[in-house]
């Protein structure tokens, strides 16, 4: 029984543990984007040098993974790289590089409430690729989230169109970006079952993706800045360059420390984690940004957290269904 309470306790732990690496990373990224916007105007570029930074840890943290397995890691054939994984690839480029450059416009706290959304769309694509079976709740949940992002933005004092929609088209591709990384990760002829080795993969498909957009809005103005292209001294270019760089690493941080929730625990426990780290980052943004809410805003914003728990609990208990009714087929048929 002690070693049973120990094994429960350093369990508990490690979980935590896990949790807090998560919010670490994941609220961190969103306040250092925001900070980082309010002097640095270029959020595609940032974005672009957040892609090659994570296909360089992707790469050196593959290349540890084979040393330390003595196992080669596996290299997608150019049909397969081209053909399965750029949509893939271009939908998180836009949604990365969207969701970026809304700083420049809204509020965290907009940005946060905002981009929750994201599940109704998630919830769409999944129905349309057949990844979830339709069920009654579905309706009540998207209801909920969509009258709690209604309450949230109506006669918000600090609300902006332009970012708000630029975040919302976000969302949108975002639900597209997580059906089709699920339908890539679980092709199993493909291989990419482990985060590190979709994250190699999808890192150089998506920098040439968003290029075009960044030449296009940014590339002018980004060779006349003295910041970068025309600096005169070289402190302000290495300044610029190292707090470019905590962005990525605290990108890929984050993609690494999702993988080692889900891995360890459970996806419920990430879905879950989702919505305190929500929580979290409003009454942050509240305190520390100087974010005005008012009733009406927190209240909507509660109701989008219960759509969003609704949500993890109706897909939960339909899992445990569909494993129990497997369970029951084995257990009879054997």
């Amino acid at each position: 029984t002690c070693r049973w309470e120990i094994r429960f306790f350093c369990r508990g732990l490690r979980t935590v543990g896990l949790v807090l690496l998560y919010y670490v990373f994941s609220i961190g990224i969103t306040f250092y984007n925001k900070w980082l916007m309010k002097g640095f105007h270029y959020p595609l570029f940032m974005t672009l040098v957040h892609l090659a930074l994570i296909f360089c840890l992707s790469a050196l943290t593959r290349r540890a993974m084979q040393c330390w397995t003595g196992k080669p890691r596996i290299v997608l054939s150019w049909t397969d790289y081209l053909h399965k994984v750029s949509p893939t690839a271009l939908a998180t480029a836009l949604d990365i590089g969207l969701s970026n450059w809304s700083f420049l416009f809204i509020t965290i706290s907009l940005y946060t409430m905002t981009k929750s959304s994201a599940v109704l769309f998630i919830l769409f694509f999944s129905l349309v690729f057949k990844l979830e079976e339709p069920n009654p709740f579905l309706i009540l949940v998207v209801l909920l989230i969509s009258c709690g992002l209604f309450m949230f933005t109506y006669e918000s004092t600090q609300f902006n169109l332009e970012g708000f929609i630029m975040v919302l088209l976000a969302s949108f591709i975002g639900g597209i970006r997580w059906t089709l990384t699920q339908v890539l990760m679980q092709k199993a002829e493909l291989g990419l079952q482990n985060p590190i080795d979709t994250m190699y993969h999808l890192q150089p498909l998506m920098f040439l993706g968003l290029f075009p957009l960044f030449l296009y809005n940014e590339g002018l103005s980004l060779c006349s800045s003295e910041k970068l292209f025309r600096v005169t001294e070289l402190s302000p270019l290495l300044y610029s360059l190292f707090t470019l760089s905590i962005g990525g690493a605290l990108a890929f941080g984050l993609g690494f420390s999702e993988f080692l929730l889900v891995s360890r625990t459970s996806s419920l426990t990430l879905s879950i984690s989702g919505i305190f780290k929500e929580v979290c980052t409003m009454l942050l943004a509240a305190r520390l940004m100087g974010d005005k809410l008012s009733t009406l805003n927190w209240l909507g914003f509660v109701v989008c957290l219960c759509g969003i728990s609704l949500h993890v609990g109706v897909k939960t208990y339909y899992s445990k269904s569909k494993w129990s009714v497997l369970w029951l087929t084995v257990h009879n048929t054997v």
